[in-house]
């Protein structure tokens, strides 16, 4: 991996760790799978009508949109909008990218250096620390709830790989297309079929544009950028080399809940998320290998 596409991949955890604070700005306002389905609603509608879909494989496309938008955000919203604080959920989310690599080497049969298990397995220590240190701030199903959405996103990234597509950034546009009639669906089930149009319709008054700033953040910021950025990554590398750079995201998570939230971090989560940091360190140091040429972006 190049000095470029390091950048880019610290460019996306920093985008994912503010997300956090966006996404509990607008659970605030907004109730979570309809937060959920219409931050991929607003994308997929101009999608459909103006961007050409990727020649992929449908069941691909379908694997990555249904892991990577449905399963991730409907677990994670549900679990932050049942208790889980800010900063620990943006640190168990992160459980993708051990996720990733499992499943990578079970399924894709991608090579896992033994720097890459060094790596990971440091920074899944760090992950722990911090985990442990503020466990007493979340009940049990909001954990679960948090661990099954990043094994969402870590099938996700198995279907963004497997679709082997040479337009990344249209793949990840046409991905947005998947998860909004099923998260619409579940909201109207479970949130009731007016609730959340009835939110959206508030959030224009005085007291409601925090949740609207937030939505704006999710869509342009979270997912245009930092999905299309991620996009490009995992499209370019395997997914245990580009997984790692995930376990930035609870770091920087952490750190905006501390200073935005008042969600203050002990000495026990600081040591924890410079652990975090030295592994990931360590696994994205591999052997330098010649970097295929990519095309360019058009959209």
């Amino acid at each position: 991996m190049n000095t470029r596409d390091r950048l880019i991949g610290l460019t996306v955890a920093v985008l994912w760790g503010l997300n956090f604070l966006a996404i509990r700005v607008g659970l605030d306002h907004f109730p979570p799978f309809f937060f959920a389905g219409f931050r991929f609603l607003v994308i997929a509608v101009p999608v459909v009508l103006f961007v050409r879909r990727p020649n992929v494989p449908l069941k691909w496309l379908l694997l990555y949109g249904f892991g990577f938008g449905f399963l991730q955000f409907a677990f994670l919203f549900a679990a932050m909008n049942a208790g889980m604080p800010t900063g620990l959920a943006s640190l168990v989310l992160q459980s993708s990218a051990p996720f990733t690599i499992v499943l990578g080497a079970l399924l894709l049969r991608e090579n896992v250096t033994r720097r890459q298990i060094l790596g990971i397995t440091v920074a899944i220590a760090g992950m722990a620390l911090i985990g442990y240190d503020r466990s007493q701030a979340a009940s049990l199903i909001p954990v679960v709830l948090t661990l099954l959405a990043g094994l969402g996103w870590a099938f996700g990234n198995l279907g963004n790989r497997l679709a082997k597509s040479t337009e990344p950034m249209r793949l990840m546009l046409w991905m947005c297309v998947v998860p909004p009639i099923p998260m619409l669906i579940l909201s109207a089930a479970a949130e009731g079929p007016m609730t959340g149009w009835h939110a959206l319709g508030s959030s224009f008054s005085a007291d409601g544009w925090p949740g609207l700033v937030g939505l704006g953040y999710i869509v342009l910021l979270g997912t245009i950028a930092g999905s299309g950025l991620w996009t490009i990554l995992i499209s370019r590398h395997p997914a245990g080399i580009v997984a790692p750079f995930s376990l930035l995201v609870p770091v920087v998570g952490i750190a905006g809940a501390w200073i935005f939230l008042d969600e203050n971090p002990s000495a026990l989560s600081l040591i924890g998320a410079a652990v975090v940091i030295a592994g990931c360190l360590g696994g994205m140091a591999t052997r330098r290998t010649p970097a295929p040429l990519a095309e360019p972006l058009r959209v």
